[in-house]
């Protein structure tokens, strides 16, 4: 008998803690990423609603927040994380940074993606007198909706990777149940189990995104 102090409990408990973690910080993180592609399209010098003031700050928003690593971020925010959620650990705890921690990259991801749309699309766009408004909704969203969809996967893998190292910090789901009992106890089986379910994870989600991206480019 292999000996071994996982249980299916404490198995899917951990589970359902990354998912929730994954499926809160995902939502409010793409919201707010998109946002923030949005807004540093537009406001780009050749946009369509050119602020360089503007620009620069939400470009300087997203490069600092993306250049500091993540465990960083979460120690750095403890006192905002309280204040938001009333608690820094827990799953709860977790959720502040990396909502923190996505948004921006999400909002990164998206600028690229709607930079790809030929200028084109945009020049007939505006000479067929489309506002702002209409050119993003009408034409570069859905140009780049495949586009925006693997960024979005590329996004959500991150996180997931995100999520089980906010686990070595206490906060819960399959990297604390890593580190907990996997590493601390060497219990291999353990270890081995995250392991899989984690590389399963991301093979759903990336065999999920791909074949949504492709169905929308062929539309």
């Amino acid at each position: 008998m292999i000996d071994t102090l996982l249980t299916p409990e404490l198995f899917f408990e951990a589970l359902g803690e990354t998912l929730y973690m994954l499926g809160i910080s995902l939502f409010f993180g793409s919201i707010l990423g998109i946002l923030l592609g949005i807004a540093v399209v537009v406001t780009r010098p050749t946009g369509v609603l050119p602020n360089a003031v503007a620009s620069f700050v939400l470009n300087a928003f997203i490069n600092v927040v993306r250049s500091l690593p993540f465990i960083i971020l979460l120690v750095a925010i403890l006192p905002f994380t309280r204040l938001v959620v009333g608690t820094s650990i827990g799953v709860n705890g977790a959720l502040v940074p990396l909502i923190l921690m996505v948004a921006p990259y999400i909002g990164r991801l998206v600028e690229n993606s709607l930079l790809e749309v030929p200028e084109g699309i945009v020049e007939a766009a505006k000479s067929m007198g489309a506002t702002p408004v209409q050119i993003f909704v009408r034409f570069l969203l859905p140009e780049a909706r495949g586009s925006l969809v693997l960024a979005l996967t590329t996004a959500t893998i991150g996180l997931l990777d995100a999520t089980a190292m906010a686990g070595t910090v206490g906060a819960g789901g399959i990297g604390d149940l890593a580190i907990s009992y996997g590493y601390q106890r060497f219990d291999g089986i353990t270890m081995l189990v995250t392991v899989v379910t984690l590389v399963v994870i991301v093979q759903l989600i990336q065999l999920f995104g791909t074949r949504l991206a492709r169905k929308l480019r062929r539309r």
